[in-house]
Order: C-alpha cells, then structure tokens, then sequence
C-alpha cells in the first residue's frame, strides 16, 4: 500500500470521522482515477475555451453534424432500476447530518446528496458529507439537536444520488503528482469506493447525477470514468446509474449524443433551469442581442428559450427510454398560510405545465413541498410515469437560442445584488444552500444574480425608467443594500464585507468570470497540512 501512495499528498485535516473516510485504499482508488483522466478533463476543459472563442467570433450553436446518424438510428438507453422506475418527487440538498436524514424521510422518490450547487466545497463539507452518506446508506445515521430532539432514518425512505462536483473544479486539498485532483474524481471516487457494493447488496445501487455537462465528449468522459471505477470495485458493468442534468445551452444541441454515450446507465435527463438561464449569459456574454431582462421574469413557461429546451428534453429522453424530470421548487413554506397558499398555487401552476409537457417528475428544495408536488404527479399520472408521450413539434436551434422581451427595472437589479450579496456571504462562512426571500437559494441562482449584474453593467443595458447600469449605478444601489444588511450580517454570521469584495470582482471584471467558485476558493479557510 505504501507504494500505492507514493506521489499523493492531503493537504487537510485527516482526524477522526475523516479518517473512516481517508483510507490508505480509498485514497489510492481517487487517485488511481486522477492518474487515469486528468489528462483527459484537462483536453475537455480547453475544448469548452476554445469553443467559447468560436462562439464570440461570431459561430452560432447547431446540432453537430458529425453525429446525425445517431439521431438518426434506432436505439434505447437501458431500463431503470427498480427503486427509480418512480421519479415523481426528486428533494435536493446539501449533505450536512439533519438535511441527509430530513430529505431521505420526506417522502420524495429520489433524494440527490449535493456536493455541488448546494454545498461549499471546505474541506470539513466535503469529508463530513461522505461520512454522513456513508452511515445513511447503513442507516446507522443519526442526529441530535441542540433541543434535544433525535433523528433517525424511517422504515421507508427516499432513494438516495448523489452530485458531484463538475469537471471545472479542483479539489485543492488532494494532490496526486503535483497536480490538485478533479472535485468530480474526489467526490465521486470516495462515494464508490465506500458505498457502491453495500448499495448493490441492499438492493439499490450506486447513483449519480452528473452536473455541467456542455456536450457528448463530456458525457463520453463521465462513462469511461464509470466504467473504470465498476472494473477497480469489480461491479458489474452498468452498475453505476446516472441521470444527467441538462443545465447548459450547448448541452441542450446534444441531449441524444448525450444519451447515447450513456446509454448502458443513463435513467434520465433533467432540466435544471437555473443554471441554464446561468449558462445562456455567460455562453453569450460578447453579445447585446442576448441580454436578459429581470430574473424574475425568466419563469419556464413565459421564456422561449426555456420553454424549447423543455419540449426538446421530454421529446429527446421519451424517445430513448428515459425519464425526463422537471425543474425546482425553490419555495420554502412559511408560518403564514395565506402567503403559503399563493406561493403553493404558484407550485401547483409550474408542475402542472410540466405534467402537461411530459414530464415525469419534478425537483423541490424542501420537504414542505413534498406533497403539493406529488399530489400532482399522481393525480396527472396513470402509472409510474408517461415515457410514451411525445411533444410534437420540431425544435429548432433558433427557438433554442430566443431570448425573452422585458424590462430591466431597479428592483430586480436590487434583488440580485442583495441576493448576490446575502448568498456569497453565507457562501464564504460554509453554507451553500440559503433561505433568502423565502426562497431556497444555491450558487446556480446566485450565477443568475451576478451575471446578470455583469451583463446590464457591460453592455449598458438601461433600466425601465432610463438609467443606465453602469458602474455609479451598481455601487450606490450595492452601498445601500450592503447597509440594509448589517444588523442580519451580525445575527447569520454572513462575511459581508468579504461578499461585498467578491461580488465586485465578478461584476466589474472585463472578461465574463466564467465560475463564481473559481475566484471565491481563494476566500475560503486555509486548510490544515498534513500528508497521506
């Protein structure tokens, strides 16, 4: 083992629970799949570059022609396993000890443990967050809190993915030759290497949700991982299931390319709406004609570009065999049940065009909409799902590409400053999912808030009312709700002044920053030294 290990170096904290975590065994299995793929992820990583100065030098985004004949042909992704033939109500969350037990009790069909969007990427989130999956899928977790009060796992409960981190991020903290590991390899690696066969045994098995994606070579890579890893943990092939999560414009151009280099453990395709409306500011952020208006505005229904992407996505997965499962329900119910009632109904609107659409299930941020949700899947619904509709109607790139009309107004550059604001804060003291404004948001959202801050601000979009958003603009309105909150700055332990920082570089860079968590690493706590 020790020759195993030669070339690795943990530059964090490896004490107990970690140590569970960072076995000799478990350490060399990750860094066995760096060894094999960073090369490969590297390539990717350039390719996405390269194809980002095309499309600023004026190409426009086509379905490729080089894979037509896959279009073309006749073919199936695998069948679904048996705990997720059912996808009505998919809860989503970071993997924190009472979030892990709440979420696998709420009742949903599939919880996704989230060590991306949901999570901060410190090392004690990451390792905690292993070692909280590792008990719930013995179900030996357990919680107690501060009141006293104990949580423990029900009889039944949801079936557990899991989201790694995407192949943009490093995981600093882990070296293997020099070289910082992939997020994804470290994420994904640990998970397999301690849960794949206890998963297999119990009757599940090991499942992910692959994020980020921005093509087939991509989705190509995360299958040559998979496989590497059921060929060093002696699984079977296509023991590792994966759904994907559609969540950028170009991804959309090749959900079936997508699908296909899947296709012997792909069970679904997901819309993830907030990061597609991320990726369509920062794909096109050389061009005015594809500036955006009011965040709140950019509902599925009410946006073209959304609304295509959706239509393609049911048409795409059903053709193929897959489930097709719709976008987030941010809302976070409240104590006053007639705001509950218009924000429910807002909920039951969403759903209810997306059943109406195909799809077969839906995301939701909190246990409280659990119900609303699955009450319309079943109702809609005369079995587990409706893989046999077909949208019609062509979709064609244009329609993917068409941006909505709408006004840019002082209120919705205030709200994304704010939540910019209140979010990086909370981001930078360890919490990546935050209740703000009632509504559940991650680093998906907060994409959304400083991009379009970035867009307005770079190409002089103006208000409703005929001001320009420019830089005066942006810190006046920053400057007054920086003041408005101070006194909750104090009481939710929010590194304001550090967010203020931050967000200021992402908003009045020259050059789009394509990953808010690039730059925002660099705020976050020095880890300990130690070595494996």
């Amino acid at each position: 083992m020790r020759a195993a290990l030669e070339g690795i170096e943990i530059r964090g904290p490896v004490e107990e629970p970690f140590a569970e975590i960072l076995t000799p065994e478990a350490v060399a299995f990750v860094a066995e799949l760096a060894r094999a793929f960073e090369e490969e992820r590297q390539r990717l990583l350039a390719q996405r570059r390269e194809r980002y100065a095309r499309l600023a030098a004026g190409e426009r985004p086509d379905f490729p022609s080089e894979t037509q004949a896959i279009r073309a042909a006749d073919w199936r992704v695998a069948p679904p396993p048996k705990d997720l033939r059912c996808r009505w109500v998919e809860i989503t969350g970071p993997t924190d000890r009472k979030m892990v037990i709440n979420a696998l009790n709420s009742g949903a069909q599939v919880f996704m443990a989230d060590f991306e969007d949901a999570n901060v990427p410190t090392w004690t989130n990451m390792l905690y967050g292993q070692w909280n999956l590792r008990e719930a899928v013995r179900r030996t977790i357990r919680y107690v809190a501060p009141d006293g009060r104990e949580y423990r796992l029900a009889e039944e409960t949801a079936t557990l993915m899991v989201r790694p981190r995407g192949l943009h991020l490093n995981e600093p903290r882990m070296r293997v030759d020099g070289r910082p590991v992939a997020g994804a390899l470290f994420d994904l690696g640990l998970f397999l290497f301690h849960n794949a066969r206890e998963l297999l045994a119990r009757g599940s098995g090991p499942y992910l949700y692959l994020p980020k994606l921005e093509g087939y070579h991509e989705a190509r890579f995360w299958n040559q991982v998979c496989e590497a890893a059921e060929d060093r943990l002696d699984l079977p092939r296509g023991a590792i299931r994966v759904s994907v999560l559609i969540e950028h414009i170009l991804a959309a151009f090749e959900m079936e390319e997508i699908l296909y280099a899947l296709r012997e453990r792909i069970t679904a395709l997901n819309l993830g709406r907030w990061d597609y409306i991320f990726s369509m500011i920062k794909v096109f952020a050389h061009d005015p004609a594809m500036v955006l208006p009011d965040r709140s505005r950019l509902t599925v229904p009410a946006t073209p570009f959304l609304r295509a992407a959706a239509q393609r996505l049911v048409q795409v997965a059903h053709r193929r065999g897959a489930h097709a499962i719709g976008g987030m329900s941010a809302y976070i119910p409240r104590r006053d049940p007639a705001a509950n009632e218009r924000a429910f109904a807002e909920v039951r609107a969403d759903k209810t065009w997306e059943v109406g659409m195909g799809f077969d299930g839906a995301w939701v941020a909190h246990p409280g909409l659990v119900p609303v949700v699955q009450e319309i899947f079943r109702e809609a619904l005369q079995g587990p799902d409706q893989r046999h509709r077909l949208p019609e109607g062509e979709v064609t790139p244009e329609m993917l590409l068409q941006v909505p009309e709408g006004p840019i107004t002082e209120e919705g550059l205030r709200n994304n400053i704010s939540v910019a604001l209140q979010y990086l804060g909370a981001w930078l003291a360890g919490r990546g999912a935050v209740a703000i404004f009632n509504r559940m948001e991650d680093t998906a959202t907060a994409e959304i808030a400083r991009s379009q801050i970035w867009q307005w601000r770079h190409h002089g979009a103006r208000l409703d009312d005929g001001r320009p958003v420019d830089g005066t603009l942006y810190r006046t309105l920053r400057d007054q709700e920086i003041a408005a909150l101070e006194e909750a700055s104090r009481e939710e332990g929010l590194r304001l002044r550090e967010a203020q920082d931050l967000l200021d570089l992402l908003v009045e860079a020259e050059r789009f920053i394509p990953f808010l968590t690039e730059p925002g690493m660099a705020y976050l706590e020095e880890p300990v030294s130690s070595h494996v």
